[in-house]
């Protein structure tokens, strides 16, 4: 009864998704109508490419998984900073989802061949715990990675307003010193904000409002926090030197501290396989004894 309901889920999905791809559902004309109306959202300043095998692998499974709510908005976050488009994040859910489903059936038809068979509730329940953990392979991978690049933004982040800081005491103006400082790095984070500095100049729009989109789309507080900071000197005339080497000094601070946590979790981590080893070496040493109690009995 479980394996027929099972299947009947699983064939149920195929088709709605099959479906949705086919036949793909037209939006209400209020919908279309508002969107006439609302401002056309602007460009978003980290753009991230999909490989080709992506978008043509995606397109069956896209509106499906799209009304599901994924990827969310986390993980398109994440996505942008990775630098992995949402078609491939989405393309690579599907592939490593219908894997995991269809290996244990492979591997039950190479054992039939070999006159060796396994109860149908096996690789039906194998089938669906590995598509789970394909399903939510890519999200942790690329929070993983997006974790690891978020701490590296803000490494470069704190060397970036120390160079601001120079610059602004060389005499030379908020914009200037962002542009110079900005061109002065290398990496993934400076070419971020250099990127953000060229979007507002060709939108005439201000820096530290291109940085603060920057750090909304890359969730990152501490870039729209110097956006915030550098504003009020853009704006207000105020004096903002003392502040940004606070905020500079405040990361470097951060730094350590997350650098002495992973020491930490590290250390503890070491601890466990040596108390696997003993705990293995204690039941070698006692498993003699047990064996002459239990024959004794």
């Amino acid at each position: 009864m479980i394996p027929a309901l099972l299947l009947g889920a699983g064939a149920g999905v195929g088709w709605w998704l099959l479906l949705t791809w086919i036949l793909p559902v037209r939006p209400a004309l209020h919908d279309r109508l508002a969107q006439l109306r609302t401002r056309t959202p602007a460009a978003p300043i980290v753009v991230a490419d999909d490989a080709s095998w992506a978008i043509a692998w995606v397109r069956m499974f896209a509106p499906g998984l799209r009304k599901l709510g994924l990827p969310g908005a986390r993980i398109e976050a994440d996505l942008r900073i990775t630098g992995r488009g949402t078609d491939t994040h989405l393309a690579a859910k599907a592939l490593l989802t219908i894997a995991g489903l269809l290996t244990p059936w492979l591997l039950q038809a190479l054992l039939a061949l070999g006159e060796l068979s396994l109860d149908v509730e096996v690789p039906l329940l194998a089938g669906l715990v590995l598509a789970a953990l394909g399903f939510l392979t890519p999200d942790l991978d690329v929070r993983a990675k997006a974790t690891r690049l978020r701490r590296e933004f803000r490494d470069a982040l704190s060397a970036f307003l120390d160079l601001v800081g120079i610059t602004l005491a060389g005499g030379a103006g908020v914009e200037a010193a962002l542009g110079d400082a900005s061109a002065v790095g290398a990496g993934p984070a400076f070419e971020a904000i250099r990127r953000a500095l060229r979007t507002a100049q060709l939108t005439r729009t201000t820096p530290w409002t291109t940085l603060r989109r920057l750090g909304e789309e890359l969730d990152i507080t501490e870039l729209a926090e110097l956006a915030a900071s550098i504003s009020l000197a853009g704006t207000e005339g105020a004096r903002v030197r003392a502040s940004l080497a606070a905020k500079a000094q405040a990361l470097r601070t951060h730094q350590v501290t997350d650098a002495e946590t992973d020491a930490q979790a590290a250390t503890e981590r070491m601890a466990l396989p040596v108390t696997v080893l003993f705990l293995g070496f204690l039941g070698f040493i006692a498993y003699p004894a047990v064996i002459q109690v239990l024959n004794g009995l």
